[in-house]
């Protein structure tokens, strides 16, 4: 008789990641809206790369058909949270004056389903006491899409990202 293999299924999203994506949205391709990625980053990887990681997916065919000197455009940090501020993910937002990055901050607290409901969703997420670094990233290609990826990283590297994107 063969021995039947236990298959390693991926571990389901923490509560508070599917809370996030009724919100925003679950992972997608699409390059247009929002979606929410959950991942462990590992001890190798910067932050950064990461982030840059999840963008390239999140663009999904569009970043080879537009290229990525187009998507890379805009690319730069707008937002890191300092060690000992207070975690409040909406002021934090908020207080980003990034002439290219302030318009999509609006649109992230207030053009969804509930924004109420997205706004203490992102609190249950960026706010916790065990989220250890936080970035916030200017995205687009430079012309008509504009938007942010949120990232917030706990300390046993749990990565959550938020990613928005729209024209």
């Amino acid at each position: 008789m063969e021995k039947q293999k236990k298959s390693k299924s991926k571990p389901e999203n923490p509560e508070y990641v599917m809370k996030l994506e009724k919100s925003y949205g679950p992972p997608s391709q699409d390059g247009f809206g929002s979606a929410v990625f959950f991942d462990q980053v590992s001890p190798d990887q910067s932050i950064e790369e990461a982030s840059l990681e999840k963008y390239k997916y999140f663009v999904g065919e569009l970043w080879e058909r537009w290229g990525e000197e187009a998507w890379m455009s805009q690319w730069k940090e707008v937002y890191t949270r300092q060690e000992g501020k207070k975690h409040d993910i909406v002021t934090e937002l908020l207080s980003i004056t990034d002439l290219n990055a302030e318009p999509s901050v609006g649109m992230i607290l207030n053009v969804v389903k509930d924004p109420d409901v997205a706004k203490a969703n992102l609190s249950i997420v960026y706010d916790d006491p065990d989220v250890v670094n936080l970035r916030v990233y200017n995205l687009g290609d430079g012309g008509a899409m504009s938007g942010l990826l949120v990232v917030g990283q706990r300390s046993n590297l749990d990565t959550t990202f938020l990613a928005f994107l729209l024209d």
